[in-house]
């Protein structure tokens, strides 16, 4: 996976989040839809922190292979 596509995925991980965040009901945030919204939330923060490890590992791995 290169950068071009790592920068993509977060960029699409963000949208998903700012589009899950307009659905949370804020006066009732663990009912109905607004749970669902919230677990979007959690889940496209999860795969930013995936991604970035990955993106990272890449960059070791690379500089180890280097020397």
């Amino acid at each position: 996976m290169n950068k071009t596509l790592s920068i993509i995925l977060v960029i699409c991980a963000v949208a998903l989040i700012a589009y899950n965040v307009t659905l949370i009901d804020f006066e009732n945030p663990f009912e109905g839809n607004s749970v669902v919204a919230i677990i979007g939330v959690m889940a496209s923060l999860c795969a930013i922190v995936l991604i970035l490890i990955f993106y990272t590992s890449k960059k070791i791995q690379k500089k180890l292979n280097e020397d």
